[in-house]
């Protein structure tokens, strides 16, 4: 598409790097239905959201779909090493910590601050379509929630779809790309086909979108995972898109840029769009 061409992208990597990061002042659009997790959480902020935000009176009727979006980590987390590195239940028989903080650039825009403004756009794109949107966290300066709390939200949610927003911090040469995580093998039937096929249906909006897919993780785009707690305890159809690498200087610069954040969402939403349409 136009921007990647414009900026010359040169996409991603994991977000298995904890580098912590100082959290950012954005606040949600309009138009974006949040809900409160079950750690309290600070207020929002009230910087003026991005001019596209779409009106109320432009929203189309609702289609009784629901859409859980997990944004990636938290700015608060960093602070509070204790809460996020408790062990916490993570499927399979498995523990892991609660959360993590997340990487960054190298010039220092945190990977908690790009997944939360994308998903913000994402839900915004969402709702203006008369689809309901649940966010497992309402803001950018809090802790968690831990893994486990993030799945239960989509799971008592009743989503329709989870997409949890993530980018990557590899440092292995020239790595970028993105790639979209499922849980396998299934532990449950919606992680089967439903699953798979919300994963592939991101995938290919990406792709169609312009974004490369990994150079250095899964294969054509799509990564099996049997290690993602957020996925192994969901019991609605889940995904999780690694946007790309955040140490790679291309695709670091267009995560960083307000045109690059919403190309990302642009293409997210429809996919998510074009995956309710036909599940």
């Amino acid at each position: 598409m136009g921007l990647v061409v414009a900026i010359g992208l040169t996409l991603f990597t994991a977000c298995g790097v904890d580098t912590p990061a100082s959290p950012p002042s954005s606040a949600p659009p309009p138009g974006t239905t949040t809900v409160l997790t079950t750690l309290p959480q600070p207020s929002p902020t009230t910087s003026a959201p991005p001019s596209s935000a779409p009106s109320s009176s432009s929203r189309q009727p609702k289609t009784g779909k629901v859409v859980v979006l997990d944004p990636g980590h938290n700015g608060g987390n960093s602070g509070r090493p204790g809460e996020i590195n408790k062990q916490v239940p993570a499927g399979r028989g498995k523990t892991k910590p609660c959360n993590t903080t997340g990487t960054s650039t190298n010039s220092g825009y945190s990977e908690h601050a790009f997944t939360w403004d994308v998903s913000q756009r994402i839900s915004q794109a969402l709702v203006a379509k008369g689809i309901r949107v649940v966010l497992t966290r309402q803001n950018d300066t809090g802790v968690g929630p831990c893994v486990n709390e993030r799945a239960a939200i989509g799971n008592d949610a009743g989503a329709d779809a989870v997409v949890s927003i993530h980018a990557d911090g590899s440092t292995s040469a020239g790595a970028h790309g993105f790639h979209v995580a499922y849980s396998a093998p299934p532990l449950n039937a919606e992680q089967g086909e439903p699953s798979v096929k919300l994963a592939t249906a991101l995938r290919d909006g990406l792709r169609t979108g312009g974004f490369p897919t990994s150079t250095y993780l899964g294969s054509n785009g799509l990564a099996p995972r049997a290690d993602l707690g957020g996925l192994n305890l969901s019991t609605r159809p889940a995904a999780l898109v690694e946007c790309g690498n955040m140490r790679h200087a291309a695709e670091a610069a267009a995560m960083a840029s307000e045109e690059g954040r919403q190309q990302y969402a642009a293409v997210i939403a429809k996919a998510i769009e074009d995956y309710l349409a036909g599940s």
